[in-house]
Order: C-alpha cells, then structure tokens, then sequence
C-alpha cells in the first residue's frame, strides 16, 4: 500500500481520538489544538511539523518518525519515545506536560525541553548530550547509565542524578542544583 503524503497543512481543532493512522507522511504541516489521545501511529512521519496546544496522551507509536518536530504546550503524558523510528530523530518541546513518558535508550543529542513537566519520566541508558532542560520539574525522573555530557541543568529542579552511574562531564548545574547530585550520599547541602 503507498503512503499517502500531506504536505503545507493546518489541521485546527482536529480530533483523532483512538484512531489509527497508517503510513501516512506529514511534511512541513502545523497541528493546532487537536486531540490525539489514545490514537495509534504506525508506520507514520512527520517531518518539520509543528504541534501546538495538543493532546498527545497515551499515544501509541510504532515506528513514527518525528524528524525535527516542535511540540509547544502540548500534553504527552505516558508516552513511549523509545517506540519511534530512530532515523533521524529530532524533537523539540516547550511549554509540555511529558510526565510518565519514555525516553529509554534513544539518541537525543541537542534536544530542547523548555518549561516542561518531566516527572517519572525514564531517561535510562539514553544520550542526551548537549541537551538543555530549562525551567524543568524533573521531579522523580530516572537517571541509570544515561549521557548527559554538556547538559544544562542550571534551571531545571526536582532532578536526582548520581554521578556515579551517569556520564555527567561538562554539565552545567547551578549551585542550588547541587542537593539533586548528591542526594545518594545523604548530607545537607546549605
């Protein structure tokens, strides 16, 4: 069956709801307030787009492409990044509710979260180098084996990370950061 390709469109106060999109492509297109909530994306791509005031909850990807892809104040709670095609992978988010999702094992080299939610999400074994989590609640997120080289953590919060079992060189964290790296140990930071 060939894909069927959409190309420079605006979806407004779509909603698509527990249904299921197949290979289909999304170049260049914005999505703005639409409701995805329990849809399934299978064999999907979107390339370019821009989704805004979304609910993406409980999603189910499987194997979409998200080639540099900007979410703004959208609602991705519970979801599996890690289902997603890896090739050419690229997202962007500002303004999100991300809790509960995960992030395990993928290459997000240089991602953006601005201003986001990201409470119990799983950032096991995954690359986040040079990624910047500004004005974030990382609030329970799990850190395990994940690359956090060059990250900016300088304004996110709530984060526990242990440098021990976590690539941390050239982070940057800010000083009231410190109590999120050194919990493990037990002591009052003042």
């Amino acid at each position: 069956m060939a894909q069927k390709i959409i190309e420079n469109s605006l979806f407004e106060k779509r909603d698509f709801t527990a249904k299921d999109f197949e290979r289909r492509e999304f170049d260049t297109c914005t999505f703005n307030n639409c409701e995805f909530t329990n849809a399934k994306l299978i064999d999907v791509t979107f390339t370019e787009c821009v989704f805004e005031n979304c609910n993406f909850s409980m999603v189910k990807f499987d194997n979409t492409g998200l080639k540099d892809v900007k979410f703004r104040n959208c609602k991705l709670l519970g979801l599996n990044f890690n289902d997603c095609n890896k090739f050419l992978l690229l997202v962007d988010f500002a303004d999100c509710n991300i809790n509960l999702a995960s992030f395990f094992k993928l290459k997000l080299k240089n991602t953006k979260f601005r201003n986001c939610s990201l409470q119990e999400v799983d950032f096991a074994e995954a690359d986040f180098t040079n990624s910047i989590f500004e004005n974030c609640d990382l609030s329970k997120a799990i850190f395990d084996n994940t690359i956090l080289e060059k990250a900016d953590f300088r304004t996110a919060s709530n984060y526990s990370i242990d440098p021990e079992s976590n690539r941390i060189k050239r982070a940057r964290f800010s000083v009231l950061g410190l109590t999120g790296l050194l919990g493990k140990y037990n002591i009052e930071v003042e």
